[in-house]
């Protein structure tokens, strides 16, 4: 079984001006990891369909999945769709299910589907639809490009409903060990000698509020025993350099 990787690209001015902070590049990490994917790239772009259509091309040639967020919604300024369209060379249709799912959303509500709502529908030729269990207006799967919306809570619902989609990659265990009070430069060098004695792991290095306050080591490999052997060392070396180490993150992190 290979590495499965993945990207995201966020879509939206309100991202870029500081309006709204971003809530589903760190979720979608999380959620991908839990399901043996690693997400290796995360990009945000304006509304703005030259760059991305640009940025889309390159992130779906180099990895296994891409996920972009926002930009799906009802008003002018709305433009994912067509971008994505243009990227893969398709048309933008009216879809006959995606319309029908929003009749039956907001007809159920006792609302007028207009023809901004309607616009929802309108989505690149031969798309999949990825069904959106919040608000109903659906996102789609072209390829391996799966097109969300932007609001943190419909993005966790349609992750929800393509979680099948998706073949889950290598399992990365995972491994840390905390050091309070040592500072991350007096452990430096004992980090790469573990790194470059052992094949197979990667060790991050997380120091606490500031080099002063602490550090936490974690390991990452494919093989547990690997990840247990590169933590036990990078303990001892904490300490031989008289720091009592605690297995496991600092609360909080």
């Amino acid at each position: 079984m290979s590495e499965k990787t993945a990207a995201i690209l966020a879509i939206g001015d309100e991202l870029l001006s500081g309006r709204t902070r971003d809530a589903n590049i760190g979720y979608l990490a999380g959620w991908l990891t839990e399901r043996a994917i690693a997400l290796k790239e995360a990009r945000i772009v304006a509304d703005d369909e030259p760059a991305i259509v640009e940025a889309l091309n390159a992130l779906r040639a180099r990895y296994d999945y891409v996920f972009t967020s926002g930009g799906i919604g009802p008003t002018h300024d709305d433009i994912t769709y067509a971008a994505v369209a243009a990227a893969f060379g398709r048309k933008v249709v009216e879809h006959p299910m995606a319309i029908g799912l929003i009749r039956a959303w907001y007809e159920a509500r006792g609302e007028e589907v207009t023809p901004a709502r309607r616009r929802m529908a309108l989505m690149p030729a031969g798309a999949e639809l990825v069904l959106n269990p919040v608000t109903g207006a659906p996102g789609v799967k072209i390829e391996n490009v799966f097109v969300m919306a932007g609001v943190p809570s419909i993005f966790k619902g349609m992750l929800n409903a393509i979680e099948t989609a998706l073949e889950r990659g290598v399992l990365i265990h995972a491994r840390a060990v905390t050091a309070i009070g040592l500072p991350e430069s007096r452990i430096a060098e004992q980090i790469l000698a573990v790194q470059s004695a052992l094949n197979g792991v990667t060790l991050g290095s997380y120091p606490i509020d500031g080099d002063e306050k602490g550090v936490t080591i974690v390991a990452r490999s494919s093989t547990a025993s690997t990840a247990d052997a590169a933590i036990a060392s990078v303990a001892a070396a904490m300490r031989a350099l008289g720091f009592d180490p605690v297995e496991g993150e600092r609360p909080g992190r």
